[in-house]
């Protein structure tokens, strides 16, 4: 098994992955982190990949167990308990560069390793709990490694650095059942924040038969001081007594801050030629979801520390970590055509709260070579979310198994 049979051959199995963690991954994960692309034995690489995700979670039997918010019985407007479509879909792109001399190889890339789109709307009685959140992220890195002969193969020490953004919303009615000339009720969240992490990392190659094993931690990403606003215009203080602290707050936007990282990660993968014309490969990664759990955001310039107590308002995730393990097969037809399939499985971040169950995930791609200096693949994935059922102090949901589907599809160019 020579190295261009390794290269056509991971090719497909590093699309097929990728699908499959965008599809299947848990908490607030999209492309994830992702240097497959540094390993390329090419000179210099390009890559361009775009990831279409469609995960199709709906929500049945909602009750409002909150009877003092304006909802259900006890408000207004209440609206839909079942067949509501909690999730969007999205995309998520990456591109990268990478260049080697010698014994050292680096690349730089942007991707958007964190997101989420749930968007059940206003018209469902659980509004007050969400009607709109947005998440999104910008990621620049750069890794390195050095390489060095060690008994049949090569062993490698890898490093980098990257920089990344994170902004998003969230919308949800505050206050249910108000007159017009009140507002809507309806109070929204803005937040930005930034920080550096970085990523280490080893790993072994044998060309000859195709093996490669890596194992690579990324480091937590501190935010800092998250700063943003929180718009309560559509809320007159007026529906508030005299003396409630609210009223400062509300009928106005106020500036607010918070603090996060966005967590650090383990991964180990392993692939390696098992017959002629024919690779295996698996992946277990680690996600350290767990400390996402109750996040508060304060008004700036409150000299009192910021906790659960003392916040204008706050994000409940209670997530536990994340695990995924996936395993599939590649296989080389002919010096244009190679092809993997591979199964993910994703333990769900949910524990009490929100919809992350387990998912399962079938995946499939394909690598074309019409040139030794030009790579297309595409692949797919299918899959299902797990059902179960959330509870938080404004409502109570079931939902079913329901279906996820990827497209993926790539570009690069090697010389």
């Amino acid at each position: 098994m020579n190295s261009a049979l390794l290269k056509s051959l991971l090719g497909a199995s590093g699309l097929t992955m990728l699908a499959v963690g965008s599809a299947a991954a848990g908490g607030l994960e999209r492309g994830g982190y992702n240097i497959d692309l540094l390993f390329d034995p090419s000179r210099f690489a390009s890559e361009v990949t775009a990831t279409y995700v469609s995960p199709q979670r709906d929500l049945q039997d909602v009750r409002d167990i909150n009877a003092s918010n304006g909802i259900g019985s006890n408000g207004r407007g209440a609206g839909a308990t079942s067949g509501i479509r909690d999730t969007e879909d999205y995309t998520i792109p990456r591109v990268g560069l990478k260049a080697g001399m010698g014994p050292v190889d680096c690349m730089v890339d942007y991707s958007q390793p964190w997101g989420a789109d749930i968007n059940p709307g206003r018209n469902w009685i659980g509004a007050n709990s969400n009607i709109d959140t947005h998440i999104e992220s910008h990621n620049y890195a750069g890794t390195c490694s050095y390489k060095f002969d060690a008994g049949k193969g090569q062993f490698r020490v890898l490093g980098g650095v990257f920089y990344q953004e994170v902004e998003g919303y969230k919308e949800r009615l505050v206050v249910g059942g108000l007159p017009a000339f009140l507002g809507t009720g309806v109070g929204r969240l803005d937040l930005s924040g930034e920080g550096v992490g970085w990523r280490g990392g080893v790993a072994y190659e044998i060309p000859e038969i195709a093996l490669r094993a890596s194992l690579v931690y990324n480091s937590e990403v501190d935010l800092g001081d998250i700063t943003g606003t929180l718009n309560l215009t559509q809320i007159s203080p007026a529906v508030l007594p005299p003396g409630d602290p609210r009223r400062a707050i509300f009928g106005r936007i106020t500036n607010v801050t918070g603090r996060q990282s966005m967590p650090d990660s383990v991964e180990f993968k392993v692939q390696s030629g098992i017959a002629p014309d024919w690779l295996a490969f698996g992946s277990i990664k680690w996600v350290d979801w767990s400390t996402f759990q109750e996040i508060s955001f304060c008004v700036v310039g409150d000299p009192r520390p910021c906790t659960t107590a003392t916040d204008a308002t706050s994000l409940e995730l209670l997530y536990r970590d994340g695990w995924t393990v996936t395993g599939g097969v590649g296989h080389k037809f002919n010096e244009q055509w190679s092809g993997a399939a591979s199964i993910a499985w994703d333990r769900g971040t949910a524990t009490t709260l929100g919809t992350q169950s387990d998912t399962w995930t079938l995946s499939g791609g394909a690598a074309f070579t019409p040139s030794k200096n030009v790579e297309l693949r595409f692949g797919g994935a299918v899959g299902v979310l797990t059902s179960g059922s959330s509870i938080d102090s404004e409502i109570a949901y079931n939902y079913d198994n329901d279906f996820v589907g990827a497209l993926s599809g790539s570009l690069k160019i090697k010389f």
